[in-house]
């Protein structure tokens, strides 16, 4: 059980789940701690990380999904968001509302980093669904997460909101925000078809 709380933490919010952010908000100070700062130059991606849609969405899942005994390639997952960028989970309040904690990139890794080397974690996109308008793109991605690549089930799925900006020369993550499925709620059929019209 221990096992599926540590990946389960790392696939609902990279920075705890429901139950994690349920005890922050009871106990956060009046004051809230300044996010961990972006380095001052973000490392330079790899063209073919961010030369399409298609190739940064594959990059993000490839950057994330990984064995416990190896580490990260955090360098690599920085260099495919803007400076700024924030990462959302959507959970559950004691009160039964919902409401998300925005990180930046860096509180991601910061947080993560150890659950990440205690399990590992295997996310695989199952289906998207595309808005574009000029140089914005809205993904709609549907995933699932293993502990490791040969498990027969997923332990989660759920929804990846991705914000893309095109500022003429790649594609940059600006905004992702997830919500996993739960008891309460599943994945409606159209979000489980594999439409990727990038």
């Amino acid at each position: 059980m221990k096992r599926l709380t540590l990946a389960a933490c790392a696939a609902l919010a990279l920075l705890g789940g429901p139950a994690a952010q349920a005890q922050e908000a009871k106990d956060a100070p009046a004051a809230v701690a300044a996010p961990v700062d972006a380095p001052a130059a973000m490392p330079a991606a790899a063209g073919a990380d961010v030369a399409s849609v298609d190739a940064i969405i594959a990059a993000l899942y490839d950057v994330i999904s990984w064995p416990a005994d190896k580490p990260r390639h955090w360098n690599r997952l920085r260099s495919l968001f803007v400076p700024g960028a924030k990462m959302m989970a959507v959970g559950a309040r004691p009160d039964g509302s919902f409401g998300t904690r925005a990180m930046s990139v860096e509180d991601t890794i910061s947080r993560a980093g150890p659950m990440f080397a205690a399990s590992g974690f295997f996310e695989t996109e199952l289906a998207r669904s595309i808005e574009s308008f000029g140089q914005i793109a809205r993904i709609l991605s549907t995933y699932e997460a293993r502990h490791a690549q040969g498990d027969a089930k997923p332990f989660v799925r759920g929804i990846n909101s991705i914000q893309l900006l095109n500022d003429g020369s790649r594609w940059s993550v600006v905004n992702m925000l997830w919500r996993a499925e739960d008891a309460k709620l599943a994945l409606p059929e159209r979000y489980l078809k594999r439409v990727i019209d990038a």
